[in-house]
């Protein structure tokens, strides 16, 4: 299967997950949100964020039953894990993640989302630069 092919599929499967999230629950379906909502104790067993998240963690490994070439990591456990806290950190402090403020909130023009998803686009494109050209370089 062609990437753009595969692209396209994730795509779309995507944008019908969120779009069913919303009409089903009526909230966002926002990665940061659903994890915020199934760490609480008081909602974890109330919310179908944990369905709606337990289907982004098995999806990669049903994917990887018929795909090839494998995925494969260049970056150690180490920088995983501090990129993950970096994320983590930059979803509270842009009131939303990728997912909520770039699929969710750019599809209903909020310009709020625009300027978000503008922004972490352009710190992601300066860090990738950094790492690869400047850091790399040493």
């Amino acid at each position: 299967m062609h990437d753009f092919l595969r692209a396209f599929l994730g795509g779309t499967f995507l944008g019908i997950a969120v779009v069913s999230y919303l009409y089903v629950n009526g909230r966002i379906a926002g990665i940061s949100g659903l994890i915020a909502q199934v760490l609480n104790p008081k909602t974890i067993f109330k919310t179908p964020a944990i369905w709606f998240l337990a289907g982004l963690i098995i999806t990669p490994f049903i994917y990887r039953i018929g795909a090839s070439p494998a995925i494969e990591l260049n970056a150690s456990p180490l920088m995983m894990i501090i990129a993950g806290i970096l994320v983590g950190f930059g979803t509270r402090l842009g009131s939303g993640c990728t997912s909520g403020h770039g699929i969710c909130g750019m599809s209903r023009l909020s310009k709020r989302s625009i300027i978000a998803t503008m922004t972490f686009m352009f710190a992601g494109f300066v860090m990738v630069y950094l790492i690869r050209h400047v850091v790399g370089a040493f």
